[in-house]
Formats: structure tokens, C-alpha cells, sequence
């Protein structure tokens, strides 16, 4: 069999006779080694773009949006507290887990590259679940839906349900088209946006400690007795609320996308990712603070997702309110188009590879040298994601199905990571990336998100609770599973069923480009022509300047 990862050797045969015979000697004595060769390509990122990639899509508007609903959910000013610092804790814990997977591959692609590299068997198995997760959510939508109800609350329109539609679709339909058409009006937008992102949080958090500080009529009591109401706290309400702190973190990982173009990868993860989780969870809670020291807790909970306009309603009056709205709509808006960026592209991606049907369809940059079928994929699961779940859901609905399966794949990474650890002490590997994670942090990070798995099956003790009003509270959960369910299915198709029926086996083949990066490619070989595949390579069909090694999974 024909199959090739990067100087990336486990042990085992090489698969090609040529290449068998000319790594020999190699492969004895490297077959302990875990190492991957790093993309060669132009490092266009230094730390403070590392740091900007983080925070700008960290900081979309869960700490503006999720904060009433994690009141809500925990019973008490005090723990709604303590659920934003444990969800800081397993962000950072997490963020430490990639960090170590960085290190060791530092490649673009993040997970996917983690997920291949552990889990080998059943081979393309990881690949098609993985590929099906990235297909069937749309992750822009939650933001589109949360800017469409602040852009309203700024006009005074009443939000109702088709109004609040429309207006989403609208923002999502505006991302799309500028990401497609001009990448470097969408990029010069986005890092406007992320100005008024880290301006706005910042000046919350400077507000709120002078409210503190100060005897004003508006200064609420929230902070005395602030447990009270935790003894009504239950599972499922602190799973809940753990997933909207966890959504306000997602993108710690978000340099791992991009690791190949990062200046000094091991010196630049060292340092971008403690600092920008760190310099985020500090200000989350210091504007969770804000809020608390301004808002009465009857209006904490009636706020929902404008929580952030009624604080400036409160202590600016006026026209405070329309302003906040319009800032923290804005901020969403920087986040709908960050996350579209980098979503077509990985769509594009799986594309190149093979992975997807219609490949060279999906792998297409024309005509606007941009991801537009990339791009158009994931506006159209947005717009279904906006429409489907039915009215005063969609927004934690689709919140909801983000984090599930954001869960899903930690666990994987972490219990994945921890397997590496098993396996190095049993000496079968050599694992030593320059940056760890360790035992005590995966582990915990791992047992985090079996927790945030298991949890949301436990139902609800009381109607008020429930994070839906019209659907049951375990449809994200049955949701996701039927995704990865498709993604198993394409698997059994797509790399089993089809090759049988047409003769031959998929192979994998890792490339290096004119453009220094490495890429995968899944071509097929037919069976009895063992040479194809290495044929096609050396007439250069795939790509110039290419190297073949071998790689034997777990």
C-alpha cells in the first residue's frame, strides 16, 4: 500500500517498493521517532499577529451575549462567577493541549492534522468524521443571529421572529460576499472591528470598577450574600452554563490553523497563547463584574442577549443604548466574517485533499482568486442553521451545536494526547515536543469535556431551566451525533464500498508545493497497477519538488 505522512515514523514497513528499498536503513533506526517536517513556506506572522488571531476570534460577543443566560442557569451572582473562572481554567488547559500538538507538527490545519496523526486505524475513518463536523455546522450563524437582535435593539424595532431572520441573513449574506469577492477589504474590516472589539470590553470593565468604587443611585447590592440561590443549581443548568462561558473561548486554537506561516512557531506559541487566553479571562470576569455591579438581578435575567446595551442604558441613559447596541453588533459582525474566512477555507482544503465529493469543485479559487465554493458551502448550512430551529431557540440552538461537537473533538485530542503519553512510557515512541502539556493538565482537560459530553443527557428538574422553549433539551446533543453518524457513512462509502465495487484503494500521499506547504492528496490507485501512484508523482501531476516517506498508525 502507498501511503505518505511526512518524516513521520511509528514503525512499520514502508509502503512503496521503490521507497522501501531506498529507507531501508532509515526506517530501522528512526522507527521510534515521532517528528514532522515543518511547512516551508513564506512566516507572515509574528507574535502580535499570533496575539490579534486569538483575541479576535475569541473576543466575538459571547461575553456581551451569554452572560444572562449563565446567570440564569447557575442561580447566583457567586457562581456565575466561579463558572466563568472554571471555563477560563479549561480554556487555558486546553490551550496547553494544542500548544503541545502545535509544537510537535507545526503545520496549517490544526485538529485535523492532530486527529490523523493519533487515530490511523480505521484508515480515512478520522478524515470523513472530521470532514462531515466542518461541513454540516454553521458556525457563523450564532454571531449573525446575536448582531441581527443588537442592530434592531438599536433602531427600536421590535424582534420578531422573521425580522430578526431577515436582518441575519442579511449580515451573514454581506460576510459572504465581501470574503468572496475581496479578501483584502474583508481582512482590513476585520481588524477594524476587532478595535472596537477590545476597546469596548475594556472600557466595560473600567466602568464597572468605578460603579464599585463610587456611591451612585444605580450601584446594585448584587455582590452581598452573592450565593444566594446556588442551592437550586443542578447538573444540567451548570453543564449549560459552562458551555456558553466555553463558547465565549472558543478560538484559543486558532493560531494552530495557520502554525506554517507563523515566524519561530515554538517561540510564538510560547508566548501568543498565555497571553491572549490570560488577557481575555481577566477582562471576561471584569466585565461579568461590570454587569453585576449595574444591573438588577431581575433585569439580569430578562436581558438575554442585549445585556451589554442595557448595562450603558443604565448608567448613561440617553441614546447609551442604541450606541452599545451598534458596538456589540458590530463586534459580532467582526466575528461572522473571521469565522467565514477561515471556514471556506477549510472546506477548500479538504477539497485539495480529496476528501470531499466533487473535489476540484470545492478546491476551486476562481474567480475571485478566494475559497467562493468554500465560502458558499457554509453560507448555505448558515442560512438553513438561521431558519430551521423554531422561534426564541435559534440563537442557543445554534450556540449549543457548536460547542457539542467542539467537546466531542477535545475529548478526542486530549484522551489522543494522553495515548501519546501511554506510549512513550511503554517505549514505543519517541514523543518530546518542545512545549507540554502534561499528565495532570490533559488529564483534566480531558475529564472536562467527558463531563461536558456526558452531562447534557441529564434532563432538566424544572421548566424554567431548559435552555429551549420549543425543543427538547438534548436536540443538540442528538443532533450532533448524527453528523458524525453521516460522517461515518461517507467513511463506509466513500473509502470502502466504491473502492470495491470499482477495483481499487484510496491512497494517501503528502505533497510539497511550489508554495513551501505540505498538502495531502487521496487519489486512487487501481489494484494490480502498484506503481500508479508513484508513476503520477514522478511526472510531477500533483505537484513539484515533492518527497515520499512512509508511515505506520497505531
Amino acid at each position: 500500500m502507498f501511503k505518505y505522512v511526512s518524516q513521520l515514523k511509528l514503525g512499520g514497513n514502508v509502503s512503496t517498493h521503490s521507497v522501501q528499498q531506498e529507507d531501508k536503513e532509515d526506517s530501522l533506526q528512526e522507527e521510534n521517532q515521532y517528528t514532522t517536517e515543518p511547512d516551508q513556506g513564506s512566516k507572515r506572522l509574528g507574535v502580535l499577529s499570533c496575539i490579534g488571531l486569538i483575541c479576535n476570534r475569541m473576543l466575538g460577543t459571547g461575553v456581551f451575549a451569554v452572560s444572562s443566560t449563565i446567570y440564569t442557569l447557575s442561580g447566583s451572582i457567586g457562581l456565575a462567577l466561579i463558572m466563568w473562572a472554571v471555563g477560563a481554567i479549561i480554556a487555558i488547559s486546553g490551550l496547553y493541549v494544542y500548544l503541545e500538538f502545535g509544537s510537535a507538527i507545526p503545520r496549517n490545519g490544526g485538529e485535523k492534522n492532530y486527529l490523523e496523526h493519533i487515530f490511523k486505524k480505521p484508515r480515512f475513518f478520522v478524515i470523513s468524521m472530521y470532514a462531515s463536523y466542518v461541513f454540516f455546522l454553521g458556525w457563523a450563524a450564532s454571531n449573525s443571529v446575536n448582531a441581527a437582535v443588537m442592530f434592531l435593539t438599536a433602531a427600536d424595532a421590535e424582534i420578531t421572529t422573521w425580522k430578526q431572520r431577515g436582518v441575519a441573513l442579511g449580515i451573514l449574506s454581506f460576510c459572504f460576499l465581501i470574503n468572496a469577492v475581496n479578501v483584502k477589504i474583508g481582512l482590513y474590516i476585520q481588524n477594524l472591528l476587532g478595535i472596537f472589539k477590545i476597546g469596548i470590553v475594556i472600557f466595560i470593565s473600567i466602568t464597572g470598577w468605578v460603579v464599585l468604587g463610587s456611591n451612585k443611585s444605580y450601584k446594585t447590592d448584587n455582590f452581598h450574600n452573592a450565593f444566594e440561590g446556588t442551592e437550586n443549581a443542578t447538573a444540567y443548568g451548570v453543564v449549560n452554563a459552562l458551555y456558553n462561558v466555553i463558547w465565549s473561548f472558543v478560538g484559543y486554537s486558532n493560531v494552530n490553523y495557520a502554525l506554517g506561516e507563523v515566524k519561530n512557531p515554538i517561540k510564538t506559541l510560547k508566548i501568543a497563547g498565555p497571553t491572549s487566553m490570560i488577557f481575555l479571562a481577566i477582562i471576561y470576569i471584569f466585565v461579568n463584574i461590570a454587569y453585576f455591579a449595574v444591573v438588577p438581578k431581575e433585569k439580569l435575567i430578562s436581558s438575554k442577549l442585549i445585556l451589554a446595551a442595557d448595562f450603558f442604558d443604565i448608567v448613561f441613559g440617553g441614546q447609551a443604548k442604541k450606541a452599545a447596541s451598534v458596538i456589540v453588533g458590530l463586534s459580532a459582525v467582526g466575528n461572522v466574517m473571521s469565522v467565514i474566512f477561515s471556514q471556506g477555507r477549510i472546506i477548500q482544503q479538504l477539497g485539495r485533499e480529496g476528501v470531499l465529493p466533487f473535489s476540484n469543485f470545492f478546491a476551486s479559487s476562481k474567480p475571485f482568486d478566494s475559497p467562493l465554493v468554500g465560502l458558499l458551502q457554509h453560507f448555505i448550512v448558515c442560512v438553513v442553521t438561521i431558519i430551521a430551529p423554531p422561534p426564541g431557540d435559534a440563537y442557543n440552538f445554534i450556540l449549543n451545536l457548536i460547542s457539542y461537537p467542539m467537546n466531542v473533538i477535545n475529548l478526542a485530542v486530549s484522551a489522543g494526547l494522553l495515548w501519546l503519553y501511554w506510549q512513550r512510557r511503554q517505549g514505543k515512541i519517541t514523543w518530546n515536543p518542545p512545549i507540554k502539556a502534561g499528565v495532570v493538565v490533559t488529564t483534566f482537560f480531558m475529564l472536562s469535556n467527558v463531563y461536558l459530553v456526558v452531562a447534557p443527557y441529564i434532563p432538566p428538574t424544572t421548566g424554567g431551566e431548559t435552555v429551549y422553549k420549543s425543543l427538547p433539551y438534548w436536540t443538540h446533543c442528538v443532533v450532533t451525533w448524527g453528523i458524525f453518524a453521516i460522517g461515518a457513512l461517507y467513511w463506509l462509502t466513500w473509502a470502502h464500498i466504491l473502492p470495491k465495487i470499482g477495483n481499487y484503494e484510496l491512497v494517501d500521499i503528502e505533497l510539497l508545493g511550489d508554495d513551501g506547504f505540505w498538502r495531502k492528496k487521496i487519489i486512487k490507485k487501481q489494484l494490480g497497477d502498484l506503481d500508479s501512484a508513484s508513476d503520477s508523482l514522478s511526472l510531477g501531476k500533483f505537484a513539484s519538488g515533492n518527497k515520499t516517506h512512509s508511515d505506520q498508525g497505531f
